[in-house]
């Protein structure tokens, strides 16, 4: 049955053209994602279907009976009421109201709203849009449109937030960063790019491969017309007069061919960047403790960071994560323990929400604090004017455009830029600054997917140490090398390997399971995992296997272990020759012993590695 059905839509903000004589229709239980870059028009889509905008050209069309519910970006509340009657707010009658209190008040606590009659005025942002998404979730609809629903939730709520849309039976349009939940709720994607809508009838891991094909056949059709304009070409410079109908054709032909406009390809961010030299002392953590009221967000916690190390930390909202990256940027103090920074270390830090007013809580070293009425070029001015790039020096200029800021929009005050637009510049502001020791906080929000690859890509040669929080799972398994979560009481524990991992050792420690990680498209879901209880029965043997970053590791670590030995032996004969100069001699006696501690580290993986290699070919 169609539901939705959008014929040659045309919308144009300013100069900038959203849509033109785009089209999509949606049928009864689709569970649409939908996917673009920033500024494409994904918001405006549901917001045209929801009859909040109207279209400039081309028909929106629903069918009558349908009911539609919408989760905004950004909702508002009244800031007199109360979190329980936002959320009651149009949902209520006298038949339903004890059951739909009751559910509202379940929802609420699951998703970490515990005072329900805390008013509107005192929340936050994430609050508020995890108010707005239970009040769409506890009202009788036909569809769901989902505008960023992951935005704000942790991790354990966003597994929450995939279950129950699984098996949610109405239909389903929602706007989401996150991979994994588009994997595991979406049964069609429909991808906006250059004022077009291209539908796939699958969920995002069948998208990437279809996006290829469609991308392969146009290339290949780009060809072929080339080669035809070529041969018509020749044909038009032989003297070709239109004397006869069939040479007119002829010309026409050409003609239609030579106007015929190219497949365009995607503009896409380039991240580019150098670190500057890192010694070593890097960042060193020691008993850090930290409470709020009667609350201990972090009780004794130590770590002392690595070279190339990727630190992951997870948990409930509120419980003290951007707090800590916080404490190790230097913005807030922590009531004990001590952050002991080396002197080559240089930090970026990517701040979580960007403010638009200094407070107390922000100061000149927090790159969260973007002034509204600056332009977009004196601010990455403040931090560099040139900025030194695998690719050379570049001005900041440049550099903006390598970000998708046109040089018209470099003149723009910050105020006018969309809330994607802003992070873009955020994180290109932390790297013009060439820091060896970047603080990521929750850098998946409002950056679109083909960024965050790009992103991804970016930190995989990146030689710096990266700290994120974040509760992006795919972003986790892809970038991060090590977990810590956040327990009760303040206490923090270490876990190995990406999300994915953290999430089976979890589940084993508290079910006494054996985990088996499945490899989905170079990244291990943990929605398509086998756990299986000890001692029952399963569908097939259990088997031990490596992990994702398990595997990786265990493909170079022979040849890192053979390039750190080399690096030794160069070091010792530099030093032979450099006995007299005792300034070099220094230098080179801390460069080996930095290998020497790298070596051991890789040694002592690979005796591991090699042990679980052979337990695998064991079985």
């Amino acid at each position: 049955m169609n539901l939705i059905n959008i014929e040659n839509l045309t919308k144009v903000y300013t100069e900038r053209k959203l849509f033109d004589g785009a089209s999509f229709s949606m049928q009864d239980g689709e569970k649409v994602g939908v996917i673009g870059i920033n500024g494409t028009g994904k918001t405006t889509l549901l917001r045209m279907i929801m009859g909040e905008e109207e279209p400039d050209e081309g028909t929106v069309t629903t069918a009558s009976h349908v009911v539609l519910r919408y989760l905004p970006q950004h909702p508002e509340f009244a800031p007199d009421k109360s979190s329980l009657e936002c959320v009651l707010e149009g949902n209520v009658t006298d038949e339903n109201r004890w059951s739909i209190e009751s559910d509202a008040k379940a929802m609420m606590t699951r998703l970490g709203m515990k005072d329900f009659m805390q008013p509107a005025g005192q929340l936050s942002g994430g609050q508020r849009k995890r108010l707005a998404l239970i009040s769409v979730l506890l009202s009788p609809a036909d569809i769901l449109l989902l505008d960023e629903p992951t935005n704000h939730l942790d991790n354990d709520m966003a597994d929450w937030l995939e279950d129950y849309l699984k098996k949610w039976r109405g239909a389903l349009i929602m706007v989401t960063h996150d991979r994994y939940f588009l994997d595991s709720v979406t049964n069609r994607i429909i991808e906006i790019d250059k004022g077009m809508i291209y539908a796939y009838q699958t969920n995002y891991s069948g998208y990437l491969e279809l996006k290829t094909q469609r991308q392969e056949m146009e290339l290949a059709a780009e060809r072929k017309r080339q080669s035809i304009l070529r041969v018509e070409l020749e044909w038009i410079r032989r003297g070709a007069r239109a004397r006869s109908t069939k040479q007119k054709a002829h010309i026409q032909r050409y003609e239609e061919l030579r106007d015929r406009q190219a497949p365009v390809q995607d503009s896409q961010v380039v991240l580019s960047s150098i670190s500057t030299r890192l010694g070593k002392t890097t960042v060193e953590l020691e008993h850090i403790c930290k409470t709020y009221g009667e609350r201990k967000l972090i009780d004794d916690f130590s770590y002392i960071f690595l070279k190339g190390d990727r630190v992951g930390f997870i948990g409930p909202n509120g419980c003290g994560k951007s707090t800590l990256m916080k404490i190790i940027a230097g913005i807030i103090p922590q009531d004990s323990g001590q952050v002991i920074i080396g002197q080559t270390v240089k930090m970026g830090y990517y701040a979580q929400e960007t403010v638009s007013e200094k407070t107390k809580d922000v100061n000149e070293t927090d790159f969260s604090y973007m002034n509204p009425e600056q332009r977009v070029i004196d601010y990455v001015k403040d931090t560099a004017e040139y900025i030194h790039t695998a690719d050379g020096v570049m001005s900041a200029s440049v550099m903006l455009e390598r970000f998708l800021f046109s040089p018209e929009k470099q003149y723009s005050p910050i105020g006018k830029l969309s809330g994607g637009e802003k992070k873009r510049l955020n994180l290109l502001r932390v790297l013009a600054s060439s820091p060896n020791f970047i603080l990521l906080d929750e850098p998946t929000n409002n950056l679109d997917i083909a960024t965050l690859t790009i992103l991804e890509d970016y930190l995989d040669s990146y030689e710096g140490i990266v700290v994120t929080v974040s509760h992006d799972r795919y972003f986790l398994d892809r970038t991060m090398k090590r977990i810590f979560a956040f327990e009760e009481d303040g206490k923090l524990k270490q876990y190995e390997g990406g999300y994915t991992d953290y999430a089976l050792r979890k589940f084993s420690e508290k079910e006494g399971m054996e985990t088996e990680p499945v490899k989905k498209n170079g990244i291990t879901s943990k929605a398509d995992s086998q756990v299986t209880q000890k001692g029952q029965r399963t569908r097939g043997p259990q088997k031990l296997k490596f992990t994702y970053q398990e595997q990786k590791d265990y493909e170079t670590i022979e040849s890192d272990i053979a390039a750190l030995e080399e690096k030794i032996g160069m070091l010792e004969a530099e030093m032979v020759a450099a006995s007299t100069d005792f300034v070099k001699l220094n230098q080179l006696m801390t460069d080996k012993e930095s290998a020497e501690n790298m070596l051991e580290e890789k040694m002592n993986r690979w005796m591991y590695l090699e042990e679980l290699a052979a337990k695998i070919a064991g079985q």
